[in-house]
């Protein structure tokens, strides 16, 4: 099983190392990690990033309709941004009303805006590409963020700042997974907005090398921001919960656990072949693609139904306590943006191994294990000796937790911000 985590709040940390003690309630955890870490510093929540008067504005498709990666970005950004700077408001434009509840604004300092009008709300595509940006101007919006690499015509020109986040160009790197409409589609967008922003940010150095090398923005334009995840997965949950996740989903006791999308860029197939000679189950979570007959295929051919488990309705949470009782992530993609199943199991307290080269280093740390992803006997081989080593896994949990603390939401917070006032000011 994953080590049991000792999760940290890089605000109450800060607290600690500079000596505030007004009614803070601080765990023994937390004091004795300062103590044997005194060298580590984390950004200041209460520094002030003054703006001019304005309110921002975000681009919030995904926040309302998209239930996994981007949408969790989305949202993620849009709860951390309204947490550590309050006094700040966010407006997010959603083109027509989600069929399900992802995310409800507060209302106090985050509103959701729709199309008004029956032309707009029939053509709200339109909206969002060019009409929205009357709204913009009626709720003095002085900085728009496009949260996955689209923007509106017409911000510049009506003297709305603007911010790009481009998360990949995969699209690019491996075209035989897209059709030609979608990469024609997906270049004309993500050009455009990265040529008209005032800045790019992408969520890793792969990515912001692939911007300046696929759409041509130069490097000063450019800023990483690294992502998080969500905090459900920064908990530390009892074992009579685990247990009863376990039993629901009739799991063994040991098991060796992936999570994303079964498809072809995302390799799950490696890390099949590479259990077929181990004594362990591999738990795979994603949704199926075409990919998936390929999949299923070979475990029928090697009898390894009874040790390949595919689970499907899984919750946040569930999924969440899936990474504290795994033994191993295993995460053999061919390529990411980052890579965020890598982030949910450092801050899981679960040993990942994950493939070399693209962005996973930046996502995995120095202490996480890397393979050939189109080498099963290297993962095998791998995962033989990890499995055999209990200890080796707690030292590589241990670090992995340590190392997962830079994506904490007070970094993200801080970091996003500096950038928004930098576009403000320039």
């Amino acid at each position: 099983m994953g080590l049991r985590p000792h999760f940290l709040f890089p605000y109450t940390l800060h607290l600690l190392q500079n000596n505030h003690s007004a009614s803070t309630v601080v765990s023994p955890t937390i004091h004795t990690f300062v103590k044997r870490h005194p060298g580590i510093s984390y950004p200041d929540p209460d520094r002030k990033l003054h703006l001019t008067d304005m309110n921002i504005g975000f681009e919030a498709k995904r926040i309302f309709h998209n239930k996994t990666g981007l949408g969790n970005y989305s949202r993620d950004l849009v709860r951390i941004l309204s947490h550590f700077f309050p006094d700040r408001n966010y407006y997010l434009y959603n083109p027509k009303p989600a069929k399900k509840a992802l995310f409800i604004p507060n209302n106090i300092n985050v509103f959701e805006k729709q199309p008004t009008g029956s032309f707009n709300r029939s053509f709200y595509n339109f909206w969002r590409q060019r009409a929205i940006i009357r709204d913009l101007k009626n709720d003095n919006i002085g900085l728009f963020h496009g949260l996955s690499g689209e923007l509106p015509s017409g911000l510049s020109k009506n003297g709305i700042r603007s911010i790009v986040t481009i998360h990949d160009l995969i699209f690019l790197k491996f075209p035989q997974f897209y059709s030609f409409i979608d990469r024609q589609i997906h270049f004309y967008k993500f050009k455009k907005a990265a040529e008209n922003a005032d800045l790019v940010i992408a969520i890793s150095e792969q990515t912001k090398l692939d911007i300046m090398e696929y759409l041509g923005i130069p490097e000063s334009k450019i800023k990483v921001v690294y992502q998080g995840c969500q905090d459900v997965f920064k908990k530390k949950y009892p074992e009579n919960q685990k247990e009863q996740v376990r039993k629901k989903f009739n799991l063994p006791q040991n098991f060796i656990l992936n999570v994303g999308t079964i498809e072809t860029r995302k390799n799950v197939l490696t890390a099949i072949k590479a259990i077929r000679d181990i004594k362990t189950s591999l738990v795979i979570i994603g949704s199926e693609t075409a990919y998936f007959k390929e999949v299923k295929q070979y475990i029928s051919q090697h009898n390894l139904e009874a040790r390949v488990i595919f689970l499907k309705g899984v919750s946040s949470e569930e999924l969440a306590i899936l990474y504290q009782l795994a033994d191993v992530f295993v995460y053999p993609s061919l390529y990411e943006g980052f890579g965020i199943p890598i982030i949910e199991a450092l801050f899981s307290g679960t040993p990942v191994i994950t493939s070399k080269g693209s962005c996973f280093p930046e996502a995995g740390g120095p202490d996480s294990i890397y393979v050939d992803p189109y080498d099963p006997e290297a993962l095998r081989l791998e995962l033989q000796t990890l499995l055999n080593d209990a200890v080796r896994r707690e030292k590589i949990a241990e670090a992995g937790l340590l190392f997962a603390e830079r994506f904490n939401d007070v970094h993200i917070a801080d970091n996003i911000m500096r950038l928004y006032k930098q576009v403000m000011t320039e």
